[in-house]
């Protein structure tokens, strides 16, 4: 039903501080101005970056940087996560060093983990360390180089106050259980992005849910997604190219034409 991550809504007080971060740290490079993203100085109120796509037949997502002077606002202390390639996950462990980067391994895969000026938790993952034997980006992103690849959005991670609700919805818009914590606290959904759904909790490198997440998402069908997963306590609301409604966390959810 969903095909795409389309966009990754995120809150900042600074758009100069918090480019300093996604351009200067991560090497992201901001779209022209236009309808979704805007200029760089403080006189604008949002602007944006293509990331990816990682493979396949997929889009990039835009990941859109807000300050609060309108709504949707964008996610407050919000995390998520970049993929990389394993061959690029060591050029990132050496780039953000003095940021002193939370490290933990997943078996067959490592992520890092940083915060941004505005409190949000960057994880950058490096995919199947078996699948992935490229060098290219082995050396890039020393000093002077430029930075090392990410190549897309993997994961976001939304705080809900009644999991079984929420969980129930997004089950409903075809996301599937992949993976659930000991205390049954939170639940991880495979869907076009991996959704992890936690009730209030610190997450490794204390990292927490993020609150009104602005997520939209590709769709064949947009008046069919806000079917499956009503009722809504908000919307639904019309958009340029789809349908926007808000879940009962607040997390905004915009459904979009290909």
């Amino acid at each position: 039903m969903l095909t795409e991550l389309r966009r990754l809504g995120l809150e900042v007080k600074s758009l100069s501080r918090a480019r300093e971060f996604y351009e200067g740290r991560l090497g992201l490079e901001a779209e022209r101005p236009g309808p979704r993203a805007t200029g760089a100085d403080e006189s604008t109120s949002a602007v944006g970056y293509e990331i990816g796509p990682d493979g396949g037949d997929a889009g990039p997502t835009e990941l859109l940087l807000r300050r609060p002077t309108t709504v949707p606002r964008g996610g407050v202390h919000t995390h998520y996560a970049f993929s990389t390639t394993p061959a690029a996950y060591a050029a990132w462990r050496r780039r953000l060093a003095d940021l002193d980067p939370v490290e933990f391994s997943f078996g067959a895969s490592d992520s890092l983990y940083v915060y941004d000026p505005d409190g949000h938790c960057v994880e950058i993952g490096s995919v199947d360390r078996e699948s992935d034997v490229d060098t290219a980006d082995s050396t890039s992103g020393a000093d002077g180089e430029r930075p090392p690849a990410l190549t897309g959005i993997f994961e976001v991670v939304l705080e809900v106050r009644d999991l079984d609700r929420a969980e129930a919805r997004y089950r409903r818009l075809g996301f599937e259980v992949a993976d659930r914590g000991e205390e049954r606290r939170r639940v991880r959904l495979g869907g076009p992005v991996a959704l992890e759904l936690w009730e209030p909790q610190l997450g490794i490198a204390d990292a927490r849910g993020g609150l009104h997440v602005d997520l939209a998402f590709t769709t064949p069908n947009p008046d069919a997604a806000v079917e499956s997963g009503a009722p809504w306590p908000s919307g639904p609301e019309p958009v340029g190219g789809g349908v926007r409604v808000v879940d009962d966390d607040g997390h905004v959810l915009t459904f979009l034409r290909p």
